[in-house]
């Protein structure tokens, strides 16, 4: 069962545009693309204000193809009974057939917006590169009513999803054909999400995110036949008598995200007295046998052997935290690795493993980690970036940044090491991690809202299983739970 969001690159999208050319008359993919523009305009407006006779639409327009898209919306609404009014940021260079049509229909140029109830910001489209220009950033910053943009906010690269500078912030994005890759990667920039489809036969995908009803199918639970051991024992290296909390975290995690058996390794009495049901030892040596490893968060950097000892074995392992830093200066330590190892940093640890700062493409930077080292990243954030060689980079949008807060990387890490447990492939489990992890710290702070405090690490802790069970919820149909192979692990 595969089932996600793929996203588009301008490259990909412009070759698949091209085909369709060949195939529908000229003029046809754009009046599609101004169709469903409009369709998501009138919506918006029903929704908002009831109706769409009396409603007033302002067009920002652009020059090129995403003005186009624009005006003709512009000239459907028109005839919808909707009064329209543009304003050309770019008169010598409009869509001439668009603006025709516009003003056939009775739309009205202007040089100013009055009154309207959404903006349309068709400025700049997929083939637009950096901020906003002075005039469109002044126009767009004294909109002050809902703005829906025409495949893209202006100003937004649509490959990476960088904003370095003046851009729209959209509360609704109908997007032509395809998803793009700004679409989860800023997706706060975009508001809700419409996909218009065009007719384009499309390659595979640069990026993909998961869908959360195939996360809840593939979630693993208990089968007939498991036992404690065959559903994936979690080895657990986090904490210390500095950082005791770390342990805590990381271990809850993993006893949270699956229903196996989770071990610690270490001093810290603390993750006992929290958790009586993890079998504790104080050291790895004496651990016992484990499907997978979590080593990094609060061990400290003096715990080098230790994270050595575990990268030599042939189980999948996540390193997190401290464990980065420790790769950081001794990269041979799991590079070309061949069991699975998930890596995962944030911003500064990623700049420190790579001895430079992460850019504004996130995407190819983690690939070319993934790449460089033999491991699977997922790189933190609240659109995470997950990157194994040879696989599709997945992406999950968190959709809030509820999970920035001390201690939320500890607990991540404890749940993508129960999935590696459990047999399921790093990328996956990864990306799943991610999704309840996000789920979690949304729910989280629903109820912290409610009560009237901020979130922290401890109720985004307490929501993983919530989190699990929603997704399942989610699910129409869920995958046949089988058995690991046997685990002597007593």
């Amino acid at each position: 069962m595969v089932a996600r969001r793929d996203y588009f690159t301008v490259d990909q999208v412009r070759a698949a545009e091209a085909e369709l050319f060949t195939r529908v008359p000229d003029g046809v993919p754009m009046r599609r693309a101004a169709f469903g523009l409009a369709r998501v305009v009138a919506d918006e407006l029903r929704s908002r204000t009831g109706g769409l006779v009396g409603r007033s639409v302002g067009l920002l327009v652009g020059s090129g193809d995403n003005g186009g898209d624009g005006l003709w919306a512009g000239a459907m609404l028109r005839r919808r009974g909707v009064a329209v009014q543009a304003v050309l940021l770019n008169p010598e260079r409009a869509h001439a057939r668009g603006l025709g049509a516009f003003r056939q229909a009775g739309g009205r140029v202007v040089d100013r917006l009055g009154e309207v109830d959404v903006v349309v910001d068709a400025i700049v489209g997929i083939s637009g590169k950096g901020p906003l220009r002075p005039a469109a950033a002044e126009m767009v910053a004294a909109v002050d009513v809902p703005i829906i943009s025409a495949d893209l906010p202006s100003g937004v690269d649509p490959d990476t999803g960088a904003i370095e500078g003046p851009a729209v912030r959209a509360d609704v994005t109908a997007t032509f054909g395809a998803y793009k890759p700004v679409h989860a990667l800023a997706a706060a920039s975009c508001g809700r999400i419409v996909l218009v489809p065009i007719g384009l036969q499309l390659p595979a995908p640069a990026l993909a995110q998961l869908d959360p009803a195939e996360v809840g199918a593939r979630w693993p639970v208990p089968g007939a036949f498991d036992d404690k051991y065959s559903q994936g024992v979690t080895g657990v290296c986090a904490g210390s008598s500095k950082y005791p909390g770390a342990g805590v975290l990381c271990t809850g995690a993993a006893v949270a995200a699956t229903s196996g058996m989770v071990r610690y390794a270490g001093s810290d009495t603390e993750v006992v007295k929290h958790l009586p049901e993890v079998v504790a030892a104080p050291n790895i040596h004496e651990t016992g046998r484990v499907q997978a490893w979590v080593f990094g968060p609060g061990v400290g950097l003096d715990a080098r052997d230790g994270l050595a000892r575990i990268l030599a074995t042939d189980l999948p392992v996540v390193v997190d935290a401290d464990g980065l830093s420790i790769l950081a200066h001794e990269p041979d330590l799991v590079r070309d690795r061949r069991a699975p190892t998930v890596l995962t940093p944030h911003a500064g640890e990623f700049a420190r493993l790579t001895g430079a700062a992460l850019g504004p493409d996130r995407v190819t930077a983690v690939r070319r980690l993934a790449e460089q080292w033999g491991v699977t990243v997922l790189l933190k954030g609240r659109a995470t970036v997950i990157a194994t060689p040879g696989e599709t980079t997945l992406v999950n949008d968190a959709g809030a940044s509820w999970a920035a807060t001390a201690g939320s990387g500890d607990i991540l890490a404890g749940i993508i090491g129960a999935l590696l447990a459990a047999g399921k492939p790093p990328t996956w489990a990864a990306a799943a991690a991610a999704r309840v992890h996000a789920l979690a710290a949304n729910l989280a702070a629903h109820d912290a809202r409610t009560a009237g405090a901020p979130i922290s690490a401890t109720p985004l802790l307490n929501h993983v299983r919530p989190a699990v069970r929603l997704l399942r919820e989610l699910a129409p149909t869920r995958e046949p739970q089988g058995t690991q192979a046997p685990l002597s692990a007593r």
